[in-house]
């Protein structure tokens, strides 16, 4: 897809070092077509070359956030054809493998596969008419794409069941004390609200944005503390070598000075 088409369904604006994508297919409610996992897809190609973009945030226009996929794909996945599915899969996939980190301002209903993409994302912010919905239960359909992976290591076992198995539906607050959400926001302060967040990175190298978030992501899986250690040692001997280390050792010496004085 040429980047000439992107903005007809992703849109992009950046502030600072954080890149803001916008699913814009609100009269469909953000769907997950075959043609919006392409255009995230591309988007995120785009600004993963860009070595001024610190963050991404991931929004939707409209009402919803991602209302999941469209019915024509659960319906051909019902008969037989389960391809559709997997292209679904490809839409939230690209955004959980990404090397920067993200975040989602869930400006409405995430459901069933746009659940899925907002937990493909580091930081999950919720405006007050967010609402979260599994939404496998209630079509009998086993969730997919990693779905129950993803959410029991947000929320634990016992509330993953609760919401998955038992089909609870979450609003914004009852997100917030299950620990699906870090914060929530009133509707129209949301979007300001998560670029603020990623602008706190906007002095940050790119390298050690990157770097860290590996690191973040990886002490989710990596079984032992000595593994992670090992990890981490490497990484931070690297990054000790950098002038951006020297700088901000001087810049620390130069303060503890300045208060004793």
């Amino acid at each position: 897809m040429s980047t000439d088409a992107l903005p007809e369904l992703v849109t992009r604006r950046n502030e600072g070092g954080v890149a803001v994508l916008t699913l814009n297919v609100p009269q469909k409610r953000n769907v997950l077509s075959a043609a919006l996992v392409q255009a995230i897809g591309a988007r995120f190609d785009e600004v993963e070359k860009d070595e001024s973009v610190r963050c991404v945030v991931l929004t939707g226009a409209g009402p919803a956030f991602c209302a999941g996929a469209e019915l024509s794909t659960l319906r051909a996945a019902s008969d037989g054809d389960f391809d559709t599915v997997r292209v679904v899969y490809d839409g939230f996939l690209r955004v959980l493998r990404s090397p920067l980190p993200t975040i989602a301002a869930v400006n409405g209903p995430a459901v069933g596969a746009g659940f899925n993409l907002a937990l493909a994302c580091d930081v999950r912010l919720a405006a007050e008419s967010a609402v979260f919905d599994t939404r496998f239960t209630k079509l009998r359909l086993h969730p997919g794409g990693g779905h129950t992976w993803l959410l029991s290591r947000a929320v634990g076992h016992q509330k993953a069941m609760l919401a998955c198995l038992f089909g609870e539906v979450w609003k914004a607050e009852r997100a917030l004390e299950a620990g699906l959400v870090a914060e929530v926001h009133p509707d129209d302060h949301l979007l300001q609200a998560a670029i603020s967040k990623g602008r706190l990175l906007d002095d940050q190298e790119g390298i050690y944005v990157r770097t860290v978030t590996d690191s973040l992501r990886r002490a989710v899986t990596t079984a032992t503390h000595a593994e992670q250690l090992a990890h981490e040692t490497v990484a931070q001997e690297a990054s000790a070598k950098r002038e951006a280390f020297k700088t901000g050792v001087a810049a620390i010496e130069a303060q503890v000075k300045k208060g004793r004085k």
